[in-house]
């Protein structure tokens, strides 16, 4: 907590990969505890995406960032397994700007040359992509692609610079979840604000 804290006022990579290292050993030591009595521990870890996937295969990578996604296939090869979820568009709940409260956004639809738009014209609702599995279309999906990251914040205004980055997605994941369109989660909890009445993605041209 100590390094975090001195590195998070720096411009630099140092805070997101401490973040992501201590998840790893964080999960290693937990495999290790399991695993005194019950040698095949079987663990599942859920976090978004830019966590999960493998940074070396996205922009991330290219910029100095490792995340837990890679840590664990470094670690445990085959043994573990990244699966990713996408959607095209729907809604999600994510806050306006860092230390705001959750909100339902309603999500744009996936832009012209991403994986998200790629995955809307399969004409599907939901599906699952094994990419561990050597085809034509498998290897087609490896020419990086922009690929949309939504996490505690969602800026709309300003989505291609904020949650938009080069991806190779079946080297970032082992298998991928589309839903072409999803719903926000709801908190038990109502609180004030939650529910907002974005404008339409046509605005101000659409009625």
């Amino acid at each position: 907590a100590e390094e975090y804290y001195r590195n998070m006022f720096s411009r630099s990579v140092s805070t997101w990969n401490l973040r992501d290292q201590h998840m790893a050993e964080t999960l290693e030591t937990l495999i290790n505890h399991l695993n005194e009595t019950n040698n095949s521990a079987k663990i599942v870890v859920w976090a978004h995406n830019s966590h999960i996937g493998d940074a070396r295969a996205t922009e991330m990578g290219g910029r100095g960032e490792l995340n837990i996604g890679q840590l664990v296939r470094e670690r445990y090869g085959e043994a573990a397994v990244n699966i990713g979820f996408m959607t095209y568009t729907g809604t999600v709940t994510a806050a306006s700007d860092w230390d705001e409260p959750g909100q339902r956004r309603r999500v744009r639809t996936g832009l012209h040359g991403s994986y998200e738009r790629l995955m809307h014209e399969v004409g599907m609702p939901a599906f699952l992509l094994r990419f561990d599995r050597k085809n034509a279309a498998v290897e087609q999906l490896r020419e990086p692609r922009l690929e949309r990251a939504i996490g505690v914040v969602y800026r709309p205004s300003s989505e291609r610079m904020s949650h938009y980055f080069l991806a190779s997605l079946p080297n970032q994941f082992d298998a991928l979840l589309h839903f072409d369109e999803t719903r926000a989660v709801e908190p038990l909890d109502l609180i004030e604000h939650w529910q907002i009445n974005e404008e339409p993605e046509t605005y101000p041209f659409g009625v």
